[in-house]
């Protein structure tokens, strides 16, 4: 389907007062700006597709020459925490602290270390909070009890809130009527039948 506009009968239509922009498409068609053949619509595609793509941290000069090696520094660089970004990977991160710990990882492996040694020497430097998995331990006991005790938290502070609400309590059915009212309702009863 072709969009077809002219600006010199837009002004008047519904389209072009209702649609700005489909005046301004059929003025840039005019002028030569835009085609029917889907050139635009290509190049802002692949701009988008360009502009979407992941980035990917780690810079050739880091990487090890053995491909064996470099994937095994990859693999620890996924399980490795950037200290900076504190939610990604180094291998994912752009920041100098994650270079710097790639750069670690890979001259320890170049050297022969283990996937291990490698790990536990990283861990000896900056904790355990450098992994993003960290060991179930006394020191990493709150990174992993944390959340559960503050979901238990929040649920002991909306049971206390409803709790202390004051229950809504039925009203009081109403006295019965008095002789005299039940009187004057039977009157004005009869005088409505009527």
């Amino acid at each position: 389907m072709t969009l077809t506009c002219h600006p010199e009968r837009s002004e008047g239509s519904p389209l072009g007062t209702s649609f700005p922009i489909l005046r301004r498409l059929g003025r840039m068609r005019s002028l030569g700006f835009a085609r029917d053949d889907g050139r635009i619509a290509a190049v802002f595609v692949a701009a988008l597709l360009v502009l979407s793509a992941p980035a990917w941290a780690v810079n050739p000069d880091e990487m090890l020459k053995d491909p064996a090696q470099e994937h095994r520094a990859r693999e620890l660089g996924k399980d490795l925490r950037c200290l900076v970004c504190q939610n990604q990977s180094i291998d994912d991160s752009d920041a100098d602290l994650a270079k710097d710990l790639r750069v670690i990882v890979r001259e320890r492996i170049a050297k022969g270390d283990s996937d291990d040694q490698v790990r536990k020497f990283v861990v000896d430097r900056y904790g355990d909070y450098v992994l993003l998995k960290p060991p179930f331990k006394m020191s990493t006991l709150a990174l992993w009890l944390g959340p559960l005790a503050l979901f238990l938290g929040a649920l002991w502070a909306v049971l206390a809130f409803y709790r202390r609400r004051p229950a809504e309590k039925a009203a009081p059915p109403p006295p019965p009527l008095s002789a005299e009212e039940q009187r004057r309702l039977d009157k004005l009863l009869k005088e409505s039948e009527r």
